[in-house]
């Protein structure tokens, strides 16, 4: 029996409707939700989703900005423009394309962001609520879609085995905690893991953020399990692809994300969220 296929826009289909109704709300206040993009350099992959985010807040009514700066540019004059956009009352989400140039300060940049504004979980102040289990912050958005997917196809989580591929600051790590927050038996695996393959065989829930293309293979899926491919990669011939080997994996697991389509889609739907909540606190109408 084919694998189930989690399609990323089915849950995004289903946040936009309730998302959209409370950015109409801000706007028709007379504060709109405001998202900053702050991009330094012209890596294509950054350009590649600053567009998509771009175009998923719009499409929810939050109204959107790009700052683009030259990769050679002065950090002084960075972080003094920076600290301006964080000052601006009107925008209410800063999200910093990472990683920055060797050239620029990325921990003043950490220090300088407001940690209300912090709409990806780059400052200090938010990524320590995420590892001492305070999910007052604004969450990673990776990290929050893997979590979003498995909740909206009811995958449970809690006491499931769960193995984590990847160990990075930005998705491993905090994707590590928020699976802890849902009682998840997990296992962080990684590329220097000794037997990888038996390691992820015996999960209920194989995610794979390692960011090396299609290293996960059928051999490492238990039979009827999800997975989750939080990997993009660029292969050689110039085709996108995830960190699973989507032709083999899907072969014996019960349920599979594509890549593309799948964690990136809802990625750009908890950026949104993010932002109209960070609009609502901004201005002291959270609930």
């Amino acid at each position: 029996m084919p694998a189930t296929v989690l399609k990323g826009i089915s849950v995004v289909n289903a946040m936009k409707g309730a998302l959209a109704a409370r950015a109409a709300g801000l706007a028709a206040s007379g504060a709109p939700p405001r998202l900053a993009i702050v991009r330094v350099g012209d890596r294509p992959d950054d350009e590649a989703y600053a567009r998509g985010a771009i175009k998923r807040c719009e499409s929810f009514g939050i109204e959107c900005g790009l700052h683009t700066f030259d990769a050679n540019v002065d950090n002084g004059d960075f972080l003094a423009e920076f600290a301006r956009i964080n000052g601006d009352g009107s925008v209410h989400g800063i999200l910093v394309m990472s990683p920055l140039p060797a050239g620029i300060d990325g921990a003043a940049v950490k220090a300088l962001i407001d940690p209300q504004k912090d709409v990806d979980c780059m400052s200090t102040a938010n990524a320590a609520k995420i590892f001492a289990g305070d999910m007052s912050g604004h969450a990673p958005c990776t990290p929050a879609a893997v979590i979003e997917i498995l909740k909206f196809y009811d995958i449970p989580i809690s006491g499931s085995r769960v193995t984590l591929v990847g160990r990075s600051l930005v998705v491993g790590r905090p994707l590590a905690m928020l699976l802890l927050a849902e009682h998840a038996t997990l296992t962080v695996c990684h590329t220097r893991t000794r037997d990888l393959a038996a390691e992820c065989a015996r999960a209920d829930i194989l995610i794979a953020a390692a960011g090396k293309a299609k290293m996960i293979g059928g051999e490492c899926v238990k039979p009827g399990a999800a997975v989750i491919d939080v990997g993009i990669n660029v292969t050689e011939s110039g085709a996108l692809c995830g960190d699973v080997d989507y032709e083999s994996a899907s072969a014996v697991a019960g349920s599979i994300t594509p890549a593309p389509g799948g964690v990136g889609a809802v990625t750009t739907a908890m950026l949104a969220r993010n932002v109209i909540n960070a609009c609502e606190a901004l201005r002291g109408l959270a609930g």
